[in-house]
């Protein structure tokens, strides 16, 4: 069981991300002593950022630790995929953003998705039959994948974290650690063998 101030952890996102959902955990995760890096594909708008939405126009931007296309998931212990309209919507349409999540999954890390994130979990076909949660205007498309949402500030199942909106962020950072300090799923399947 990795404790937080071991860990490594992946925030992958774009331009459009929703400020607070990559802002907030960026910065609590680090607090904690965890090793934060952000990844966006290199589609985004300018080489070494990407820029966040605010509410209701462009907000601050955030600097990019590497490009997507050269990240190894075996290299983090969680991912964190923040929400926003916007910036799920570019992500799907990225293969290598869609392979990323779906590694993490397969090797039972965790991955916590927020907001309009779980469009992400949708895409990679990772959400059926889980227990989630979303912004309640994808609550159908969540369904729709075989999601099995509810209407909770935190759910987890296996992993698998989601959370509603920025109102939830204290909750969904608190799951974050805590489940990166249970470890990887994968590894306790493992052991209770």
């Amino acid at each position: 069981m990795p404790d937080i101030q071991q860990a490594k952890i992946l925030i992958m996102a774009t331009d459009g991300f929703e400020q607070s959902e990559l802002m907030v955990p960026q910065q609590k995760l680090s607090e904690a002593g965890a090793a934060v890096e952000i990844a966006a594909p290199k589609s985004r708008m300018n080489p070494g950022e990407i820029r966040g939405w605010d509410e209701k126009d462009w907000g601050k931007s955030v600097k990019v630790d590497k490009d997507i296309e050269s990240v190894d998931p075996s290299s983090y212990d969680a991912l964190v995929l923040p929400g926003g309209q916007i910036n799920p919507d570019k992500l799907r349409v990225e293969p290598k953003a869609i392979e990323i999540i779906r590694a993490f999954y397969s090797s039972g890390k965790v991955i916590a998705a927020i907001c309009h994130a779980p469009w992400l979990l949708v895409e990679a076909g990772v959400i059926k039959g889980k227990q989630c949660t979303s912004y309640h205007s994808i609550k159908t498309d969540v369904m729709n994948a075989g999601g099995q949402w509810r209407d909770e500030t935190v759910v987890t199942d296996q992993g698998v974290i989601t959370s509603r909106n920025p109102g939830d962020l204290d909750a969904f950072v608190s799951k974050i650690i805590e489940e990166v300090r249970e470890g990887s799923h994968a590894k306790r399947r493992q052991a209770a063998e």
